[in-house]
């Protein structure tokens, strides 16, 4: 038989799988429709297996599409689920809180800067929770960690008056990118497409179709409105007056000598600009597509466009904003002049296999140990008076064989081979574990009596700390830009409190991925904040990052300076003494040369 093929890219490593070689003759309906491109088929091929491992089908889908009969009684545990939901359990830590730049300060009389810092955290905190954000991080994350990718999209709710917030499959996801092919992971793309098909409808006479949802950046057009095609279907026409000239939007300005038009967003209101995202949702009959009609170029005189509730025809829809409302996701920081990621699991997907047939194997011999195989000579068996012939052996408990004086019973013992089976399970699961970064410390293999004390604990998890810095690492700038569209899309939709201006830069911020020690932090804050080396702001995000149950950092360090004051004004009452009022607050004395706050003396009255 000779070699298949060598193909190397982000998904090579698959290639050990048949399915993956040509995934058009594979046995899946989605990948062989025509409209799927040709350059997309292998990175659908490979979601579709990495689903199956997660769901326990690796086995049958090895049989239907690699011809592995046995593949079908394989035994599958949920080792990949748990590979799966463990990664996902130390990314995204104890808690993911938004945070602000500026948003937390101590000053009694706080800037500007920071007053407009810390209302723009509250905003997004208010709509994270309506949202349900950390349930949306939850779904795309597990799909990011199990896949490779996962994609949110935005997009503003007047009736809500908030933006909302949805997450996809990486499979419906189809970015276009130039066809120069200069494209890295850090750039996005200027067209974005959501297709899936959708099942015939006989109840309502609909038949099978192709829908597909396109976001686009192209310039400011002229005003638009509902329209109707000739044969009554509904369309956006653009708006022009008797004498030519584009109908605008209100607040767009027309060059009049090179008829650019221009628009000022919200969040950039000294810097107009040529270019607005525009928004098509349209369907097609599945039967009115040929092999020669692919995604990226579907036939527009057979298309239908959806209508929103409003009444708006989805038909290059002006979204009024200068940005796709697209973030997709990787799990791991994509390679140069990639943009795909890779799953956490991929790396060990053949020792789950391995796995997989040992555990099959160690089943079956777990059946001949517990009811072996015996072999008799010279016994006398019971006959059928019926057709004279002997009955089958039952091994049982309390049955009796006679045998013959020549006669003996051999037992085949497979508990060796079974002992060695269950020594193979371990040998590969500490490989799965190594290999995955994981760790057995992380999966919770480890015998806790093997470490000899917390820095051997900490040198073991040391892998796993790396792999969890770098997979936060490669979502740190897609949740900033995230966080950043969300503020933008308010103030397009004019949402109230939500002042127009540049957004403000915020960050997605996680929990501990392992357990700390909260009493020694809560002792080094304590020291460091009272030896004046470690700021209240600082100390109390370290206690957050501990796992003190503080929601609200600001707030947290104003009470702290409350009951400080209330304190000094009580030792104030009671001693008179300016100087330890002073020394109770972190302040020089009075002769120690540096000048009182504000220029006065600390009168206990005043505080």
């Amino acid at each position: 038989m000779g070699l298949r093929e060598l193909i190397t890219d982000v998904w090579s490593w698959l290639d050990y799988k048949p399915a993956m070689a040509d995934p058009r003759r594979n046995t899946w309906a989605e990948l062989t429709r025509s409209w799927v491109p040709d350059e997309d088929l292998r990175r659908l091929a490979a979601y579709r297996l990495l689903a199956a491992y997660d769901s326990n089908q690796a086995g049958q889908v090895a049989a239907v599409t690699g011809g592995d009969e046995a593949g079908v009684e394989r035994r599958e545990l949920g080792d990949a689920s748990k590979l799966v939901d463990t990664a996902l359990g130390y990314l995204l830590g104890s808690q993911q809180v938004i945070s602000v730049a500026g948003a937390e300060h101590s000053d009694d009389e706080p800037t500007a800067e920071a007053a407009a810092a810390l209302a723009a955290q509250d905003k997004l905190r208010a709509w994270a929770e309506k949202e349900m954000l950390p349930l949306r991080l939850q779904q795309a994350e597990r799909t990011a960690i199990l896949l490779g990718d996962a994609v949110y999209t935005l997009a503003w709710d007047p009736a809500k008056s908030r933006v909302l917030l949805r997450t996809w499959d990486p499979g419906l996801y189809f970015p276009e990118w130039p066809e120069d092919g200069e494209q890295d992971g850090a750039e996005f793309p200027l067209r974005v497409h959501l297709a899936w098909e959708l099942s015939e409808d006989k109840r309502r006479g609909l038949k099978a179709r192709l829908r597909r949802v396109t976001y686009e950046l192209g310039p400011i057009g002229p005003a638009s409105r509902r329209g109707a095609a000739k044969g009554g279907s509904p369309v956006r026409e653009h708006l022009y007056t008797d004498s030519g000239d584009p109908v605008l939007v209100n607040g767009d300005a027309r060059n009049a000598d090179t008829g650019v038009i221009t628009r000022t967003y919200p969040w950039a209101p000294n810097r107009p600009s040529p270019w607005t995202c525009y928004l098509t949702d349209a369907e097609w009959d599945l039967d009115d597509l040929t092999y020669a009609d692919l995604l990226y170029d579907l036939p527009m005189h057979k298309v239908r466009y959806r209508v929103r509730s409003d009444g708006e025809v989805l038909d290059r829809l002006d979204l009024m904003a200068d940005f796709i409302p697209v973030v997709h996701i990787t799990n791991s920081i994509p390679a140069s002049g990639e943009h795909w990621g890779k799953p956490t699991v991929a790396t060990v997907l053949q020792a789950l296999d391995e796995l997989s047939a040992t555990d099959t194997d160690s089943s079956g011999a777990s059946a001949t140990t517990g009811s072996p195989i015996i072999g008799l000579a010279g016994a006398r068996l019971p006959i059928d008076r019926a057709t004279g012939q002997p009955l089958p052996i039952k091994v049982q408990a309390g049955t009796v064989w006679q045998l013959n004086d020549n006669g003996r019973m051999d037992v085949l013992n497979a508990a060796a081979q079974l002992a060695e089976l269950h020594a193979r399970v371990d040998h590969i699961l500490d490989r799965i574990a190594a290999n995955s970064r994981l760790t057995a410390a992380g999966l919770g293999t480890l015998d806790p009596t093997a470490l000899p004390s917390g820095y051997a604990l900490q040198l073991a998890l040391g892998p796993l700390d790396s792999l969890v810095a770098a997979m936060r690492l490669a979502r740190h700038h897609k949740y900033v830009v995230l966080l950043r569209l969300v503020q933008r899309l308010h103030q397009a939709g004019q949402a109230e409190g939500w002042p127009v201006g540049e957004s403000l830069p915020a960050r997605l911020m996680w929990g501990p991925h392992t357990p700390t020690d909260r009493a020694a932090v809560l002792d080094e804050v304590v020291k460091g904040v009272g030896a004046g080396v470690l700021s209240v702001e600082t100390g109390v995000r370290m206690l957050i990052d501990a796992g003190y149950p503080i929601d609200d950092a600001q707030a947290e360090i104003e009470r702290i300076q409350s009951r400080a004051f209330e304190a000094a004004a009580r030792l104030a009452d009671a001693t008179g003494d300016n100087d330890a009022v002073r020394m109770y607050l972190g302040l020089p004395k009075s002769d120690s040369g540096i000048p009182p706050i504000g220029g006065e003396s600390l009168d206990p009255d005043l505080l």
